[in-house]
């Protein structure tokens, strides 16, 4: 529940602000780059003293907590027109994050303790609780604004209070860990050289995600254009089926993943990398093509389509892959909540990243300059890869 309030709060803002555009106001895709690089960089700030705050205190404190002030973070965005008040939501949104995400990974790593089959599955299926998210968030959040425009962000902050109180059952007999633990866990943790290798390249692909992933791509699908680029302006006449291509992507990126468990640990995971990143250049190419065939033939334009699908469920094995060499970089012994807070950490300086060059792109070049910034990226980060050195497959267990 808290990943589709999640996806349907991004929907929400990158179509709010294109709806106040298309009514007259003097905003734009940089507003969005904005605010989406704001609330990164709030979950940045927080996550790694939040996330060792959740090994001193109880981490169903800061779960709870957390989805309650991403209820009164989203409420707030949708009672004004204010863009002073639209960076103070977003901030809140991204200390929300920190706040929740390290804490409840905290919890299921210490829930698993001792099952490593089970925590396997756990974490996978928390991984795949993004593209669940991704997909009902997007089918949720263009729903609720076609039926209650504005008052949709009144019912997305409900739903935050729902999945508050459903974690605050949930998650009854949440452990602390000793204060010294905390810091001598993020000691050892930063000190780890194979964590150092791979955070720049990790850094690399979550700004990716941050570029396609944020409202600044929902604000220029619903935002009339000029006709000169397809996909832009693509949704202007009915914002609401940003839900079902968001469906879409998580369906094909879902089944990425699930076909990429089976592979991963029996083939060198630096392998898998390049694999992912190679099909992410081919993807970029892709849709740099298919955003200039407006008029070519239908049949054309949907083969195309089906190819870069393909090569999107082969790029999909980037995050899982990444994910299992960043858990064997921290390494046992460390506190969960400060390892976690690292994971949270990177991830928000990557989206960051990308947050601020999505909208700089897209005011520049639209689609276009998201494709183009994800071209550079995918590069900087094959460039980096071998830095990590041979990474041995994983062992079967862990992925039984």
């Amino acid at each position: 529940m808290l990943r589709v309030a999640g996806g349907a709060s991004s929907v929400l803002v990158g179509v709010y602000i294109a709806d106040l555009a298309n009514r007259g106001r003097d905003i734009g895709a940089g507003l969005v780059g904005t605010l989406a690089a704001i609330s990164f960089g709030a979950e940045l700030l927080g996550a790694l003293p939040l996330g060792m705050l959740s090994d001193a205190v109880s981490a169903r404190a800061l779960m709870t907590g957390g989805a309650l002030l991403a209820g009164v973070a989203t409420l707030l965005f949708g009672l004004t027109q204010d863009v002073s008040l639209f960076v103070v939501s977003r901030a809140l949104e991204g200390l929300a994050a920190a706040a929740g995400v390290p804490a409840l990974l905290a919890y299921l790593t210490d829930a698993t303790a001792g099952d490593s089959r089970l925590r396997a599955r756990a974490m996978s299926y928390f991984e795949l609780s993004l593209l669940a998210g991704l997909a009902l968030g997007g089918i949720v959040g263009g729903r609720l604004w076609a039926g209650l425009h504005t008052g949709a962000f009144t019912a997305l902050a409900l739903m935050y209070v729902v999945a508050a109180l459903l974690l605050f059952v949930g998650s009854v007999g949440s452990v602390t860990h000793r204060g010294a633990d905390v810091w001598q866990g993020l000691a050892r943790a930063l000190a780890t050289p194979q964590l150092r290798r791979l955070a720049p390249i990790w850094i690399c692909m979550n700004a990716i995600i941050g570029l396609w992933l944020g409202p600044t791509l929902y604000f220029l699908l619903t935002n009339r254009s000029d006709g000169s680029q397809m996909l832009a302006g693509l949704l202007a006449d009915d914002p609401s089926g940003l839900g079902g291509l968001l469906f879409a992507y998580a369906l094909v990126f879902g089944t990425g993943v699930l076909v990429w468990s089976r592979i991963l640990p029996r083939v060198d995971l630096r392998r898998a990398l390049g694999v992912s990143l190679l099909a992410m250049l081919a993807v970029s190419v892709g849709l740099l093509l298919l955003n200039h065939m407006g008029n070519q033939p239908i049949q054309l334009r949907w083969t195309l389509t089906a190819v870069i699908a393909v090569l999107i469920m082969i790029e999909s094995g980037f995050t899982p892959a990444a994910l299992s060499l960043l858990a064997g970089a921290v390494g046992p012994g460390v506190g969960p909540g400060a390892a976690m807070g690292i994971y949270s950490f990177l991830l928000s300086v990557g989206a960051l990243i990308g947050s601020v060059a999505a909208g700089m792109a897209g005011r520049w070049l639209a689609i276009d300059g998201l494709t183009y910034a994800t071209l550079v990226l995918a590069v900087v980060a094959l460039a980096l890869l071998p830095r990590l050195g041979p990474v041995p497959p994983l062992t079967p267990v862990l992925h039984a």
